[in-house]
């Protein structure tokens, strides 16, 4: 057995960084039209950036159907469509984002139960 050094080196355990309430968001809701859903989405999302981030969000709605190109940068193929693109890793929720305990799961406000 090999005697321990004094001042031997300490592993440091890179940890990600937590999302806090603090950094700001950066949101894109993609829909396709003022559909019930898309509102409903709208709506959803709005009340749970209220609640949750008080003031430091921002929301871009992004209509496919007047600008379709635009949903190929971030890989659209279901609608309404969440991308959290700000804090990073980038995040995608599919829905009109009724289950708020999902959308905050997804968004990682809340930890996975």
């Amino acid at each position: 057995m090999k005697p321990k050094k004094e001042n031997s080196e300490k592993r440091i355990k890179k940890e990600k960084p937590a999302k806090t309430v603090d950094d700001n968001w950066i949101l894109r809701l993609y829909v396709a039209g003022q559909t019930p859903k898309a509102i409903t989405a709208f709506t959803n999302l709005k009340k749970i950036c209220e609640d949750q981030l008080k003031g430091k969000y921002s929301i871009e709605v992004i209509d496919l159907l007047i600008n379709p190109k635009l949903g190929s940068e971030d890989q659209i193929l279901a609608l309404p469509t969440l991308v959290r693109k700000l804090p990073v890793p980038v995040r995608k929720i599919i829905g009109d984002l009724s289950n708020t305990e999902r959308v905050l799961v997804g968004l990682d406000l809340l930890p996975a139960t």
